[in-house]
């Protein structure tokens, strides 16, 4: 159980990858706030509720609502304690030839995987450093972070930015021995 007696938070978590992490995680003994922003946890989500009901809670959560992020860190704290892990997975694709997308676009998944990652990644590592924790924050990056493609522009330039603020983040908090990573699956 190499995640006992730690505690992570999991943004965009209530499926997919993120649920998949939180199973993984569970499994080895961490205790999981699971944020998503689904008013209600989804059925998959309330049977690993069910198997984990001390380990395990959901709460919903709007990333893009950044002066509700604190507070939201902060009620998971009330729940399980100081935070060890962050899984920053909460994103949006949207697919579109370059000529056609839209502001709406650009705006929302902007604001869901730039803003959104970067301001719960700051309330975390805000969290860790003012109770001295020596934690991790792991932020979902996308290989199309590293190369533009023709229909996911917009997607290609969140991911780039993700790229970039983990890397600027790793740097600052290496003082406090806080380690900020990203993965790029696929």
């Amino acid at each position: 159980m190499k995640l006992q007696g730690k505690h992570a938070i999991l943004t965009g978590a209530a499926g997919g990858i993120g649920l998949a992490v939180a199973q993984a995680y569970l499994h080895e003994g961490a205790k999981c706030t699971v944020l998503d922003i689904n008013e209600q946890a989804p059925d998959e989500l309330k049977a690993l509720m069910a198997q984990y009901p001390n380990q395990l809670v959901y709460q919903r959560a709007d990333v893009t609502k950044t002066s509700e992020l604190t507070h939201v860190v902060s009620q998971a704290e009330d729940v399980f304690g100081p935070v060890h892990i962050l899984f920053n997975n909460a994103a949006v694709f949207d697919l579109a030839p370059l000529l056609e997308s839209t502001e709406a676009s650009y705006d929302k998944l902007f604001s869901v995987n730039v803003k959104g990652m970067f301001f719960m990644m700051q309330a975390v590592l805000a969290s860790m450093v003012k109770n001295q924790i020596k934690g991790a924050v792991i932020n979902m990056c996308s290989q199309a972070g590293r190369r533009g493609e023709a229909l996911v522009s917009h997607y290609c330039a969140t991911k780039a930015a993700v790229l970039s603020y983990t890397q600027s983040a790793a740097l600052a908090m290496a003082e406090h021995h806080i380690r900020v990573n990203g993965i790029a699956p696929g």
